[in-house]
């Protein structure tokens, strides 16, 4: 019976988020095992909040959600943004991230709402989060240039605000570079693409790790946003794209100055592009191959089979590309979203993502 009395007070739990969400109108969005909100929110007036103004919030409830937590933190001041972190069975995971405007709020923050009850005895934590926002790469090609660096870390992760590159050892040979980034979620995300961008592009193998600066870490919680790992798509009709072609492809496509960064690392000379923008998800990315090729718009067919055990949605997809003769087909797993229509368009894009591996494996 006290299994019967969890689910129906789970089940009221959600439909009260659920309610609240409609009658508010506020938006969620979800991505890398989070759901955000603002980030800035709609009426957002000033500048986006510096380092100091963010919040780390953990000892959540694990069916405690946004409607509960939102309001809270706001009766201290505007939030700008707040992240709560999810698993695959749409619980939290126990801790969030709440920004504000000004340090003085996050201070207030945390004077205000540390140790404060909720239902079932538990206390919030709340305190201030640590923001790092630098990272430092490490063995780099000696010789390359501070603009080349920028422009090849601009194309493969968001946020970069700027780097500085430090050259030392015999004739300049030990060659890293300091990375500023406009967030501590921008420097995270770049943080888990790098090498493997490094090293896949331009066949270069760098180190890299957080700049730790003269501050430690007020806690040992680290953002959990790691993507899913999901079974590749079967790689079939790649024939049509052969090694050479796809590789021109990749460099029109993903590589606006190439010419900045290929000769440093000893690389081939791309063909240059055409200045057109480039989309950063894997939908994007994948239609605009297509396109590159004339190979006509890609059509999805996603179904729904199964719940795991530990919370994941398994689903099969079928990916078509009008030009190629066969579909790419595969399994994966994503997380539950707020609604139907964000978890179809997750689906999309980790087989987007799949079928964009397989096929510059051709």
């Amino acid at each position: 019976k006290e299994a019967e009395r969890q689910t129906v007070l789970s089940t009221q739990r959600r439909r009260s988020f659920e309610d609240w969400l409609e009658s508010t109108s506020i938006t969620l969005t979800q991505v890398n095992g989070q759901r955000k909100y603002g980030g800035p929110p709609t009426g957002w007036r000033g500048p986006a909040p510096g380092p100091g103004c963010e919040v780390f919030i953990s000892s959540i409830p694990r069916d405690v959600f946004e409607d509960c937590l939102i309001p809270l933190f706001q009766t201290v001041a505007p939030l700008y943004e707040f992240r709560l972190m999810m698993n695959f069975s749409g619980q939290n995971r126990g801790f969030a991230y709440a920004k504000y405007g000004r340090p003085a709020d996050a201070e207030a923050a945390i004077r205000a709402l540390h140790l404060h009850p909720l239902r079932g005895g538990m206390c919030l934590i709340v305190k201030m989060s640590t923001e790092k926002r630098q990272l430092c790469l490490g063995e780099l090609p000696a010789g390359v240039s501070e603009e080349a660096l920028l422009t090849v870390l601009r194309m493969v992760s968001d946020g970069v605000r700027g780097v500085t590159v430090r050259v030392a050892g015999p004739r300049g040979k030990a060659t890293s570079a300091l990375v500023f980034y406009s967030s501590h979620y921008a420097a995270s995300m770049a943080k888990k693409v790098l090498v493997q961008a490094f090293k896949k592009q331009y066949g270069v193998s760098i180190s890299v790790r957080w700049f730790s600066g003269s501050s430690k870490p007020r806690h040992d919680e680290s953002e959990e946003e790691g993507a899913l790992a999901c079974p590749g798509p079967k790689p079939v009709g790649q024939a049509l794209l052969t090694a050479a072609s796809f590789q021109l492809a990749r460099s029109a496509f993903r590589d606006p100055h190439p010419q900045l960064f290929s000769r440093v690392v000893g690389g081939p000379a791309p063909q240059a592009s055409s200045g057109e923008a480039v989309p950063h998800d894997a939908v994007g990315r994948l239609r605009r191959l297509c396109e590159l090729y004339g190979l006509g718009l890609p059509i999805y067919d996603v179904r729904y089979h199964h719940t795991s055990a530990d919370g994941f949605l398994c689903v099969s997809y079928s990916v078509l590309v009008p030009g190629l003769p066969m579909p790419f087909c595969g399994v994966a797993q994503v997380l539950p979203g707020p609604s139907t229509n964000t978890t179809e368009e997750e689906a999309r894009r980790t087989a987007a993502e799949q079928v964009l591996k397989a096929m510059s494996r051709a």
